[in-house]
């Protein structure tokens, strides 16, 4: 269903008002020539009309002859702000940087949070942003939750595809998403639902079964058939399976990089506006596939960097894979259980 200008204009003006805009204060959107032109505009006229100073920056695509895909994760680290002190000195001069071109995983982003400003992250389709529209009560749920994986030391998965994996915990910090930030220095992403941490260097170890209908991102397939990850030490051993292993094998060896298979963020997905189902319905290059990784119950698991949070792999290759029907328990409290969060046990 097509979204209006009007609802969109709201929306944004919801999201910032969460985000606590005030009158006068620097808004920059960072945009590239693959942005949602709707988005943009939207964006723009809802800053305005909060009273804010609202500067466009528009930065050039890079990395086409590196990735294999259009989508935005594909390569991440090195980014169209990386040798430009212009753009990243505009950004940190500014109070609040709407993210409209993406700048996942690289040192720039992380220079801009560490100068005190908020970064708001919004690259899906407009149908996606108006149905996701966050709330307080997101980020209530969510940051209950961050509570209890914050205290964790030990985060224990399984499935009845057959994982059964446990992720030694403590080295790295909890990260919360739910669509706003209202904090200085804080990124966010809309949407969003969601909470993870990153395993231990070295402190993985099982099986990882990704069922028939799980999904591989940035990918954006559902599997046909089961895919098994041996994990030893912190990293994937071995992929089995058919052709989906194939693929999955293929992708991350294109990246000649031993740090692609090392285990990176964990955690579940508490969003109950984003659905599984989503993917499905919309062309692959019209999304990121924010909905796979919000959904509610889901645990999602990546593979990669972990720089975002301070640890010392920075490769290019990441793969997010939500799981369904999982059961997550930490320090043995059931969290999520076949796949249904457990809200009891963040009280």
């Amino acid at each position: 269903m097509a979204v209006s200008d009007f609802q969109m204009i709201q929306a944004w003006g919801e999201v910032l008002r969460l985000s606590k805009l005030e009158k006068g204060q620097k808004v920059a959107i960072l945009c590239g020539p693959h942005t949602h032109p709707q988005t943009l505009q939207t964006a723009t006229i809802a800053a305005q009309a909060a009273g804010a100073v609202v500067t466009r920056i528009e930065l050039q695509p890079i990395n086409a002859e590196k990735a294999t895909t259009r989508d935005l994760m594909n390569y991440l680290g090195e980014t169209p702000l990386t040798n430009n002190p212009v753009a990243l000195a505009a950004l940190k001069n500014s109070d609040l940087v709407l993210d409209l071109m993406l700048l996942l995983f690289s040192p720039e982003q992380m220079e801009i949070l560490e100068s005190g400003t908020k970064i708001l992250l919004a690259v899906e389709p407009p149908e996606v942003l108006v149905r996701t529209i966050a709330t307080e009560a997101d980020r209530q749920r969510v940051v209950a939750a961050s509570k209890l994986l914050r205290a964790a030391k030990q985060m224990h998965v399984t499935s009845p595809a057959g994982t059964d994996i446990t992720f030694k915990l403590g080295e790295y910090p909890t990260i919360s998403e739910y669509g706003f930030c209202e904090e200085p220095g804080r990124w966010d992403h809309w949407p969003s639902g969601f909470l993870f941490t990153f395993a231990n260097e070295g402190g993985s170890e099982g099986t990882i079964v990704i069922d028939r209908g799980d999904i591989l991102l940035p990918q954006k397939n559902y599997l046909s058939e089961k895919v098994t990850l041996d994990v030893r030490g912190g990293f994937v051993r071995d992929i089995k399976g058919g052709v989906d292993a194939d693929l999955m094998r293929e992708f991350m060896e294109a990246y000649k990089d031993p740090e692609a298979y090392a285990i990176a963020h964990i955690g579940w997905g508490m969003q109950p506006r984003c659905f599984w189902h989503t993917l499905s319905l919309f062309d692959r290059e019209q999304t990121t596939g924010q909905d796979a990784r919000a959904f509610e119950g889901n645990f999602l698991f990546s593979l990669g960097p972990n720089n975002e949070v301070g640890g010392p792999r920075m490769t290019p290759c990441h793969l997010d894979i939500p799981l369904r029907n999982c059961t997550v328990a930490l320090d043995g409290v059931v969290v999520v259980r076949d796949g249904k969060v457990i809200d009891e046990a963040f009280q």
